[in-house]
């Protein structure tokens, strides 16, 4: 019998981990406590380091076929006026590729469609884990047993998994932000790939998708918890006299389409990813602000990173300690500038430090903007074969 895994969790990383796993021969089982795998959310940016992960696990291409590259677009303030201009050209020029607009679920299911149906349990919880030998750890599911020999904790920023492993950790805490987000429910005329806008404390963005139809997002100060009992007229309201095309993409959304989530993350830094033979990946290591646009990428980058560990180490246990000392400096830093760039972009509500502000981004060259871009883009991961 060869190597076995079972992942808990059947998000973009605990997918990307399987599809890994698989391409170095070992056996995987995906428990997903819900009843249908699909993933949700609203639309996702893709670098140039997330990318080369999803080349490796062979869905590269695919993906970059259902994508909308971002060659235009920027950083504006609510009257419309430019803080930033991005160029998507000089990125592909420095890293190969522009960034690339996608919706979620059509990330999601290019995954899915890379494991055959027997590997995915859904409708399934993970219980508590067992150590039952020095090799190998039973998961309980319902009413169903599995032993295996890694156990990868893809279960998101509210892992179980995690908090069982490191009880003493304090987990999640809110970041003062709430988001809402949806995919228009027809094409919008659009001059740009890709925008932020900045306000106080107020950030509108969009990501445009190749059949034309855009995502958007609102991200608001807020206190935890707050929600809305018609999202959408609540943010005509806030934003009705922000700059085109955030009216127009307010307008072409239906209102059952909004999502609303808190803005959660890790702020305490994992001690380590792994413990025994069980791996943390994704949320459940490094749950990060979404301010960078590296949520899944770095989850894809551990997905790559755990799979070649595995494939090349002597042991399992020398390949999760690879896998903690490449992933966790690198994740946890991605982190810290994701909650930084936060702080200094969309949450900054005093006038004076908004002006002081947006000051700093036009007279910011833009070869040094790039630069900071580059230095989360231009990853190059293991190879797989």
């Amino acid at each position: 019998m060869g190597n076995t895994a079972v992942v808990v969790g059947g998000g973009i990383g605990g997918l990307a981990a399987a599809v890994g796993l698989r391409r170095i021969g070992w056996e995987v089982t995906v428990v997903e406590r819900a009843s249908m795998l699909e993933d949700a959310g609203a639309g996702i940016s893709l670098a140039a380091n997330g990318l080369r992960a999803l080349d490796e696990l062979g869905v590269g291409e695919a993906v970059r076929d259902a994508s909308r590259a971002q060659y235009n677009g920027g950083t504006r303030t609510p009257q419309g006026g430019w803080l930033a201009r991005m160029d998507g050209s000089t990125l592909e020029k420095a890293v190969g590729t522009p960034i690339m607009g996608i919706p979620r679920f059509t990330l999601h299911r290019l995954l899915r469609d890379s494991l055959p149906a027997e590997a995915l349990l859904t409708g399934s919880e993970a219980g508590s884990l067992e150590q039952i030998g020095p090799g190998t750890v039973r998961v309980g599911c319902g009413d169903t047993v599995l032993d295996a020999h890694l156990v990868v904790a893809a279960d998101g920023i509210g892992s179980k998994v995690r908090s069982d492993l490191f009880p003493a950790h304090p987990g999640p805490v809110y970041s003062g932000s709430t988001v809402l987000r949806a995919i228009t429910e027809q094409a919008v005329d659009l001059r740009t790939d890709f925008e932020l806008t900045w306000g106080h404390g107020a950030e509108f963005g969009h990501i445009a998708f190749h059949d034309g139809r855009a995502e958007w997002h609102a991200v608001l100060n807020l206190p935890a918890g707050t929600r809305f009992a018609d999202p959408l007229d609540e943010l005509r309201r806030r934003f009705h006299t922000w700059h085109e095309p955030i009216p127009a993409l307010l307008d072409a959304t239906r209102p059952d389409a909004v999502l609303h989530h808190d803005v959660n993350e890790l702020r305490t830094p994992l001690p380590s990813y792994t413990l025994g033979r069980t791996a943390l990946l994704s949320d459940a290591a490094h749950a990060m602000t979404p301010n960078l646009g590296q949520g899944a990428c770095q989850a894809l980058e551990d997905a790559i990173t755990l799979a070649a560990a595995l494939a090349t180490g002597p042991t399992v246990e020398a390949a999760l300690a690879r896998y903690d000392a490449e992933r966790r400096p690198r994740s946890q830093a991605v982190t810290r500038a994701a909650r930084q760039a936060g702080r200094m972009g969309q949450q900054l509500s005093h006038p004076l430090a908004v002006a002081l502000r947006n000051t700093a981004m036009r007279l910011t060259p833009s070869r040094a903007a790039t630069h900071m871009i580059l230095r989360h883009h231009a990853w190059v991961p293991p190879q797989l074969s």
